[in-house]
């Protein structure tokens, strides 16, 4: 899919997973993000202290995933049941926010993708100082993205063969 398909997706898209590591050991983390055009980053946060945070100290390099399943597609040929799906990939480098102002920022953003039509102030306390020690914000400057869409009505069936007589429960959503 083109860039414009991917920022898109990322917009819309709740909950993505952050895949760093401990030497030759991965780590994979389900986390919210925001996605910053103007910065080309993904931007995230966790503890202050924790796995998240040594890796990204010890080891740039960073998989950012995310995506959506719609309903499972049965066939009559083994080799193409499938599901649909919308993804995306992301590969760069992972680096700790440590200024409060960028920090702040950051999460400001996190803030607006999720809950925009809260207002700070307003609907909730602002982030305070001390919130800000106690989080760890996070970038990943991506280098290289792809994002791919499998979302066919149907799976494709043998020409000389039938739809299979299958529970209604394989073609609910999810």
């Amino acid at each position: 899919m083109d860039d414009d398909w991917i920022v898109q997706f990322l917009d819309k898209t709740q909950v993505g997973h952050i895949s760093t590591r401990d030497g030759n050991q991965p780590f994979i983390n389900p986390t919210s993000f925001w996605y910053n055009t103007d910065s080309h980053e993904i931007y995230f946060h966790s503890n202050a202290h924790g796995r998240m945070r040594f890796n990204a100290d010890n080891n740039p390099e960073a998989c950012f995933e995310c995506f959506r399943s719609g309903r499972l597609l049965p066939s009559n040929l083994a080799l193409e049941v499938s599901f649909q799906y919308k993804c995306v990939i992301a590969f760069g480098k992972i680096h700790v926010i440590g200024k409060m102002n960028e920090k702040r920022n950051v999460l400001n953003g996190l803030l607006q993708k999720y809950f925009g039509e809260m207002k700070s102030g307003k609907d909730y306390r602002p982030i305070t100082d001390e919130e800000l020690k106690q989080t760890s914000v996070y970038g990943i400057k991506i280098d290289s993205w792809s994002g791919k869409r499998n979302w066919e009505a149907r799976a494709d069936q043998a020409e000389e063969g039938e739809w299979p007589d299958l529970d209604p429960k394989w073609f609910k959503f999810y």
